[in-house]
């Protein structure tokens, strides 16, 4: 459940709140309705994802923990001595807190996140127990191209960090402008670590988009309460109702905002109608086997050099090298 990618060529210097109502705005006068999901981030959206992690039905988090403590030695090993860990769409600190135990000895730790809010307190928490660690935060979408911190183009080399399956929230296509992206910013001898939800069953996906708790729905509600909040929206949640369904024919998990009647919303000035059952989609999260993102990935000039599983096989961590400079880089076992 993360952020949206879009071109990755260079954009207009444009402020993140003229952004958010230009996207809302196109997105609320498209056919079907939609809203990019990067804005779910707000600080109140942050840490409702991080309730969610929590909930029994929601499984990735563990199971993506469960590979990091058990393959972190291998993992790392993918990460030379004095090389950057950037870290694409950070939010919290505590995957990346394993990987930093396991390599010691990096030139810089740089997290790269939406929330600036959510940025700062998981850096300023990460400080002190990795004092000779230079930790430089960038506040910044990794959709787009973004500057590293000098001391990470200094490094001899850049080593990519997705966790978290975000990467299921792209658009096919735009996993693939992700992966260029990635490319241009870790440059020659780049490797990408990459979280990966895997094909399963549709009931456990749909339990894990449905918690009882109701977390998920109050997560994608938020997304109206920021609108009302930044747009002068006037969405009434209660007359909105949170839909989430496995897709089989897309193997993707979508989530919608279904209007409970025909009504009328104004945003930013402009009027928005909606039909009885009318839903703005909010999210997809598309599920990969192993070999399907591998053959993503190698289109794009990433060559796939190890994957790790779960004892289910429902979460995958696979890495990838620049395929100009995968004969030369290790591949474990």
């Amino acid at each position: 459940m993360v952020a949206l990618a879009r071109s990755s060529r260079p954009q207009p210097q444009i402020t993140e709140a003229s952004a958010f109502e230009t996207d809302v705005l196109e997105g609320l006068s498209t056919t079907p309705k939609r809203v990019p999901a990067k804005y779910f981030y707000d600080d109140a959206g942050s840490q409702l994802f991080e309730r969610i992690t929590e909930m029994p039905e929601y499984y990735p988090t563990r199971c993506e923990m469960r590979i990091l403590r058990d393959h972190a030695a291998d993992i790392a090993k993918l990460i030379p001595e004095g090389a950057a860990l950037v870290e694409f769409g950070s939010g919290s600190n505590k995957k990346a807190r394993i990987l930093l135990h396991e390599a010691p000895k990096l030139a810089a730790y740089v997290p790269v996140d939406i929330c600036g809010e959510m940025l700062e307190r998981e850096v300023a928490e990460l400080r002190p127990d990795f004092s000779q660690l230079k930790i430089l935060p960038v506040t910044a979408d990794f959709c787009f191209p973004f500057e590293l911190p000098a001391e990470a183009k200094a490094a001899p080399v850049r080593v990519g960090f997705f966790p978290g399956s975000t990467v299921g929230n792209f658009e096919p296509h735009e996993t693939a402008a992700f992966l260029r992206n990635a490319g241009r910013i870790l440059g020659p001898g780049g490797t990408l670590i990459i979280g990966v939800d895997l094909i399963k069953p549709a009931e456990v996906l749909n339990a894990a988009y449905n918690d009882a708790g109701g977390v998920t729905a109050k997560f994608n509600l938020n997304l109206l309460v920021r609108v009302n909040r930044e747009l002068g929206g006037t969405f009434k949640l209660d007359t909105f109702e949170h839909h989430a369904f496995y897709n089989r024919e897309r193997h993707r998990i979508e989530m919608h905002l279904a209007s409970l009647k025909r009504q009328k919303v104004w945003v930013a000035g402009e009027t928005i109608e909606f039909r009885a059952g009318e839903t703005i989609h909010t999210e997809n999260s598309y599920k990969y086997s192993i070999e399907s993102l591998g053959a993503l990935a190698r289109g794009v000039g990433w060559t796939p050099v190890a994957a790790w599983t779960d004892t289910q096989d429902y979460f995958s961590i696979q890495a990838f090298t620049l395929a100009d400079a995968a004969a030369t880089r290790h591949t474990p076992h």
